[in-house]
């Protein structure tokens, strides 16, 4: 049989049939749309997520008081022998390949300017604090080197509380108090937008000393450290490690690198991927038992087709072949329109209700098309043996 004839009778078969083969096509279309809009949701949200952390860059080694191992919580909840301080941070800088030291403290106190008052969040942080998060100043200068008791009384706005508290005229050089003391603005941050809900935007900047004194705290929350590109973390954290322990006298501290953190979140984040693509693969397991039925049945239903085939010269090989393409024919289609209908569905969601995050991995629509026709193949091989192992003469009296 030629090829071209061989073609002509699939699609005509297909055509002669276009109900069943509907919906047959029907049942892998709703299993791979269910899979590909799944995927791009769930793609998405581990696209924000990466984005969001890496926001402030992915050279950035954390170092937190307390052991977690030993204590089973969370860095620092529960202190530990001898508190992070400004001199472990000024030690830290020590550190080969390192760029930036920021000792952090925060809290929250009341900040007032002229007759305007907002409770806002107070970031006790260093000079460097601007260059290792990427907080670019927009108006003015970054907070000045100093350290311990001879720091200065200044501040850095977040943009959205420099609109709270100066909605009109000029803001560098004001005054503003933050609970009890009185700061003067040198700069304002350029808008940061929000990471999991904190919103950078709305805050204000003092030196950390001035932060622990106001707060009465003892020791830092957090010591980051900011180090070349291309370096290796593992090395900056091991010389950290060093230097703490020589002034500790042992390891009551944690050190996480922002590279580590990535790995775990992209880990956890891809196994929820996988996870909701399981979902979406039983839809497509409903329609390879859809395919299957309706091809057992289209084997019954044209046994005398058959026996006209295998009477005009058709092998038993050629025989199978037509079924199995049939059915391979069905599942692409099926697959086709599932992935307009995924991907458009996807598409949609993100247009509709733009907070939610999108990103189709082209991996799993590639992957998913493939799927969809190996299914067809699949689910086609029995009732093609079937229908090449009919007798001619036998399903000729079928007919």
């Amino acid at each position: 049989m030629a090829a071209r004839d061989f073609f002509q009778l699939v699609m005509r078969s297909l055509l002669s049939h276009r109900l069943r083969g509907g919906l047959t096509a029907l049942g892998i279309g709703i299993g791979i749309a269910a899979v590909v809009l799944l995927t791009s949701l769930g793609s998405g949200v581990q696209k924000f997520m990466i984005d969001e952390f890496s926001q402030f860059g992915t050279t950035i080694v954390a170092i937190n008081p307390g052991r977690t191992h030993t204590s089973g919580g969370p860095a620092g909840l529960f202190g530990s022998t001898r508190p992070l301080t400004m001199a472990d941070a000024e030690a830290l800088k020590r550190v080969p390949h390192v760029k930036g030291v920021v000792p952090f403290v925060m809290g929250n106190a009341e900040v007032e300017a002229g007759h305007r008052q907002r409770r806002t969040a107070v970031h006790g942080v260093g000079s460097d604090f601007h260059t290792v998060f990427s907080m670019n100043i927009q108006i003015g200068k970054p907070l000045p080197s100093d350290s311990g008791t001879g720091a200065r009384p200044v501040a850095v706005l977040g943009s959205k509380l420099r609109r709270e508290l100066f909605p009109d005229g000029p803001v560098l050089g004001q005054r503003v108090r933050v609970a009890s003391e009185g700061y003067r603005i040198v700069g304002v941050m350029e808008p940061k937008g929000q990471m999991l809900g904190f919103d950078f935007d709305d805050g204000i900047y003092i030196p950390t000393a001035r932060a622990l004194s106001l707060f009465d705290k003892e020791g830092l929350m957090e010591i980051d450290l900011f180090y070349e590109e291309g370096a290796s973390s593992v090395e900056v954290s091991q010389a950290a490690e060093r230097i703490l322990v020589a002034r500790h006298g042992q390891a009551d501290f944690t050190i996480t690198s922002q590279e580590d953190m990535l790995k775990v979140l992209e880990g956890i984040l891809g196994v929820l991927t996988s996870a909701v693509a399981a979902l979406g693969g039983i839809s497509l397991f409903v329609g390879a038992v859809g395919i299957l039925t309706i091809m057992t049945i289209a084997v019954r239903e044209r046994q005398g087709e058959v026996g006209l085939l295998r009477a005009l010269g058709a092998s038993t090989q050629q025989v199978m072949l037509l079924f199995l393409s049939e059915a391979v024919v069905l599942a692409a289609l099926g697959g086709l329109a599932g992935l307009i209908v995924g991907i458009g569905g996807a598409w949609l969601i993100h247009w509709l209700f733009p907070i939610v995050p999108v990103h189709t991995p082209w991996g799993y629509v590639i992957a998913a098309e493939v799927l969809s026709a190996v299914i067809g193949l699949a689910c086609g091989v029995l009732p093609a043996l079937r229908a090449a192992a009919l007798d001619p003469v036998e399903a000729l009296r079928a007919e």
